[in-house]
C-alpha cells in the first residue's frame, strides 16, 4: 500500500522546538552579537545620512537642534552600546579563534566579562562625551 504525500508528512517526526531548551550564557550572547551587528549596520546608516544630509544643506541648523533631540541622543547611546558590546564580544570571538578558552567555565567568565566591559565602555564613552560640551 502506498502512502500519500500527506500522510508521509504528518507521521514525520518534529524536532524538538526551542522553547524546550533552556538558554545557555553562550547562546544568548551569540544571538545578541549578531543582533547588534545588525543593529549597527542600520544605526550607523542612519547616522551617515544624518551626516550627508547636514552637508548637503548647506550646514543648515535644522540637523544640528535635531541632534540635541532626545530621541536622536537615545539611538546614539544605544549605537554604542551595541558597538561596544559587538567590540568586545568580537574580542572574545578571537581569543577562542586562537585556541584559548573553550571550557564552560571559562565561556560563562568571558561572556560576563563582555557584558560588563561593554558596559563600562559605554558609560566611560558617554562620560567623555558629555565633558566636552
Amino acid at each position: 500500500m502506498t502512502k500519500s504525500r500527506q500522510e508521509i508528512h504528518n507521521n514525520r517526526p518534529t524536532s524538538p522546538h526551542l522553547s524546550i531548551y533552556k538558554p545557555q550564557i553562550s547562546s544568548v550572547l551569540s544571538i545578541l552579537h549578531r543582533l547588534t551587528g545588525v543593529a549597527l549596520f542600520f544605526g550607523l546608516s542612519t547616522l551617515v545620512w544624518w551626516f550627508v544630509l547636514w552637508v548637503f544643506s548647506k550646514f543648515n541648523h535644522y540637523y544640528i537642534e535635531l541632534s540635541h533631540h532626545i530621541l536622536f541622543t537615545i539611538l546614539l547611546f544605544m549605537v554604542s552600546l551595541a558597538w561596544f558590546y559587538h567590540f568586545c564580544t568580537g574580542i572574545r570571538h578571537l581569543i577562542w579563534d586562537m585556541g584559548y578558552g573553550f571550557s564552560i567555565k571559562s565561556i560563562n567568565k568571558s561572556g560576563l566579562t563582555a557584558v560588563v566591559m561593554s558596559i563600562i565602555f559605554t558609560v566611560i564613552f558617554w562620560i567623555y562625551i558629555k565633558r566636552g560640551n
